[in-house]
């Protein structure tokens, strides 16, 4: 495959993947893009004749068409959503903080023995010392 094409192909599919992952943005909480790439802009919707809701806001695509290419969002909805998504994650973080004083325990009682076991690790490299050093006296005794 030509070089040229083969960079061509590949924008294609990165726009392609952007595409999908900004349709799936724009199914929870507050949209980031619509599915074609668009920014989002909050809009009010203005009072028609026979409008039982002036004033309800969307989030709607800069580029918006009523056909059904372009995300319009009622902003009731999104904020409830993203709302319900940050209530989540705020519980999980507290269900993470409630560990936090055990295990700065538990880090606490690791590094005592890693303390001992260094203690442990001096005094045996010590006595390897002493050892070599009797074993170099026993060589000088036998083969003098």
């Amino acid at each position: 495959m030509d070089p040229s094409e083969e960079r061509k192909h590949s924008k294609r599919q990165k726009d392609y993947i952007n595409m999908l992952s900004y349709t799936c943005d724009s199914e929870y909480g507050i949209p980031r893009r619509c599915s074609c790439g668009g920014r989002i802009i909050d809009e009010v919707r203005v009072k028609q004749e026979y409008d039982t809701l002036p004033g309800k806001r969307f989030f709607t695509c800069a580029n918006y068409e009523a056909d059904g290419f372009h995300y319009r969002q009622p902003w009731v909805i999104g904020v409830q959503e993203q709302i319900e998504s940050l209530t989540k994650r705020l519980e999980e973080a507290e269900e993470v903080m409630k560990f936090v004083p055990s295990l700065k325990n538990k880090i606490e009682t690791l590094e005592a023995q890693a303390k001992g076991l260094t203690r442990q690790v001096d005094r045996l490299t010590a006595e390897v010392y002493n050892l070599t050093v009797q074993v170099a006296d026993l060589e000088k005794l036998c083969f003098e």
